[in-house]
């Protein structure tokens, strides 16, 4: 059986065969040991007279020679025993279980990880739209309950003039308001006159003087003294409803004037909506013929939206962006403003009778209050929901009023409103949302329409490469292939 040395080293046909099935005992000579070790054993029978074999057998049975000729193949002979085999096996598997736990306990922490993740962003997601939605609410809710409160209040006490005074008078507090929110909540707490002079750089650099106290704040106070008693006239002739949507055309003014005084960027969206909500106008004054107390409530309610839109034109003009903490100080300046040299103006109204009341104790305080604690409350929200979230929420709530105001009406004082009326708040309405739009509301409709259109492309050629696929093997399956036509 044995061959002679092949060139490779490799003896005998059994070494051959190791070195081929990788066993791992096998070392070069490995056989031709064996056949040695097995040739001495077999020609030293029992009772013979062997001294040179039997020194040789026990040389080769002995084990500090075994150590000294082939120490690591007998050792790894006995490592290949059943015994060693079965540890071997064993310590792999071991081995293999605590890689794959390791491996399953990695993916179960990243995969807790990430849920723990979603379910964070989704709670803060829906944190959000929950204060979005408060905010929006807030905002129609003040504005609902300002316009109804005057309508309550003129039953009872019918000095506009006086109203307006009264309220403008508690802006004062804006500041003081916006100073607790500060101490409240900032980390690093100012004193309360260095933080009226930082705000007071809406001014200028060198902050609010006697000079640019009476030109900045005079002709801001005017607008905001006109702006609400027009508005205030406008209900004594009008329902909330009309006067509310008519008060929503300021955004069309505004557009108008930024575009004729601001050089704004010309928009066709926002044309058309001026051109609806003065369609709208001249609808809600043609509803009772042109006649009347409704194109006198008319012309006040659209001289109030006018002279808003003006203030703030005037206010980006000149005083440009500012927040939350720059506006409460402004808004306060014009409370202060109003206290010291409009005061003079009810006071000539109430001695020349234009606004009389004869007792003092018959003026209505608490309608009073209400009006002017929720004015305040509207002119807060509407500035803190410009700083806080997106200014479109505020006008969405200013809008949202028209609808509350007719619910109002509705169901408090039975109020039936006709089809022209009806259709003149829903363009007003329409072309206030049309305000809302983006200036860059084409591009982003655009690359919209070309996204749905890259996906539907994406979904038609994933449909084919399915279908071509399913085809093919069912081809295969009927022993034919075919190629589709794509």
């Amino acid at each position: 059986m044995d061959g002679k040395a092949a060139p490779n080293g490799v003896a005998t046909i059994e070494d051959r065969i190791l070195r081929i099935t990788g066993y791992y005992g096998y070392y070069p000579g490995y056989s031709s040991q064996k056949s040695v070790s097995r040739s001495s054993v077999i020609q030293c029978k029992p009772g013979g007279n062997c001294p040179s074999t039997h020194r040789g057998m026990t040389r080769q049975l002995s084990p500090l020679s075994v150590a000294e000729d082939s120490a690591a193949p007998i050792l790894e002979l006995q490592n290949r025993s059943p015994s060693g085999i079965y540890r071997h096996s064993r310590v792999e598997r071991q081995s293999r279980s605590g890689e794959e736990g390791t491996q399953t306990h990695t993916e179960s922490s990243s995969q807790e990880a990430e849920g723990q993740t979603r379910c964070q962003s989704c709670t803060s997601t829906f944190l959000k739209l929950i204060w979005r939605f408060l905010i929006i609410l807030s905002v129609s809710s003040s504005w609902v309950g300002t316009t109804q409160f005057v309508k309550i209040t003129y039953e009872t006490f019918d000095c506009p003039f006086f109203m307006t005074w009264f309220s403008t008078n508690w802006n004062i507090m804006v500041f003081p308001i916006y100073y607790s929110g500060h101490l409240a909540t900032a980390q690093e707490k100012q004193s309360p006159i260095k933080k009226f002079r930082e705000c007071s750089r809406i001014f200028g650099e060198d902050g609010l003087t006697l000079k640019l106290f009476l030109k900045r704040t005079a002709p801001f106070s005017i607008l905001w003294t006109l702006t609400n008693y027009l508005y205030l006239l406008a209900l004594k002739k009008l329902t909330a409803t009309d006067v509310s949507a008519l008060f929503c055309c300021n955004k069309a003014f505004v557009f108008l004037l930024s575009w004729i005084v601001l050089k704004d960027r010309f928009m066709g969206a926002r044309i058309v909506a001026a051109i609806m909500a003065i369609t709208g106008i001249v609808m809600m004054a043609y509803a009772d013929g042109f006649q009347g107390d409704s194109i006198i409530g008319v012309a006040y309610a659209v001289g109030s939206a006018s002279t808003s839109a003006l203030y703030k034109v005037l206010f980006k003009m000149f005083l440009g962006s500012a927040n939350f903490g720059e506006a409460a100080h402004f808004v306060s300046t014009l409370g202060f403003f109003n206290l010291i040299f409009i005061s003079v103006t009810p006071i000539i109204l109430y001695f020349t009778k234009v606004e009389y009341w004869s007792p003092f104790s018959a003026v209505p305080w608490g309608y009073l209050c209400g009006v002017a604690g929720l004015w305040l409350a509207f002119n807060i929200l509407v500035n803190v929901g410009v700083v806080l979230t997106y200014p479109i929420l505020i006008s969405i709530g200013t809008v949202l009023s028209v609808p509350g105001n007719a619910a109002v009406d509705l169901l408090k004082h039975k109020m039936i409103f006709s089809v022209v009326r009806l259709g003149a708040t829903i363009i007003i309405c329409i072309g206030f949302l049309l305000m809302l739009l983006p200036e860059e509301w084409d591009e982003i409709t655009l690359r919209f329409i070309n996204s749905l259109k890259e996906k539907k492309s994406e979904d038609h050629a994933d449909d084919i490469t399915d279908s071509s696929v399913h085809t093919r093997s069912r081809s295969r399956a009927n022993g034919t292939v075919s190629i589709p036509l794509a």
